[in-house]
């Protein structure tokens, strides 16, 4: 078999190849070694993507204080001032509406009053008026009818 290989071309430089076994081309930096005993204590808290990070337990920021128990009586379902306000144009609504009714009613009285009175005078006026005669049905009455005829005829030729 007959295989066919590249020439070398000696104007080209000669790059080096990638070998992945090789660690020579990213030597690790220098760094300090850290010890379990030296490292301060570390807390959990979460980034702003909410995922949990450790940080050192003196850069994190503090806690939140616990808020106090809130109070869980029930409340009215009135305010009490509005229910006095509410109680007092009530109530005034009421007395305004049981004054207007009261005066209505003595404006009636009186002007039936005045029309009763007016009657009873109209009828004591009649009664005294009226003839003994007519008030005594027993007795009887006299009537007298005069009729009279007038007759006159003018014939003008």
């Amino acid at each position: 078999m007959n295989e066919h290989l590249p020439a070398l071309r000696p104007d080209l430089p000669t790059a080096p190849t990638y070998d992945p076994a090789t660690l020579d081309l990213y030597p690790p930096a220098p760094t300090a070694v850290e010890l379990a005993a030296e490292r301060g204590p570390v807390v959990w808290v979460p980034d702003a993507y909410g995922r949990m990070v450790p940080m050192p337990k003196h850069l994190a920021p503090p806690s939140m204080t616990r808020p106090e128990p809130r109070d869980l009586t029930p409340l009215p379902l009135l305010d009490p001032i509005a229910q006095r306000l509410l109680g007092a144009g009530i109530g005034g609504g009421v007395c305004s509406a049981g004054v207007g009714y009261g005066v209505g009613e003595a404006i009636n009285a009186a002007a039936g009053l005045g029309t009763g009175g007016l009657m009873w005078i109209a009828l004591a006026i009649l009664a005294w008026r009226t003839p003994v005669r007519a008030v005594s049905s027993g007795r009887g009455s006299t009537v007298n009818i005069r009729k009279a005829v007038i007759k006159r005829n003018k014939f003008h030729a």
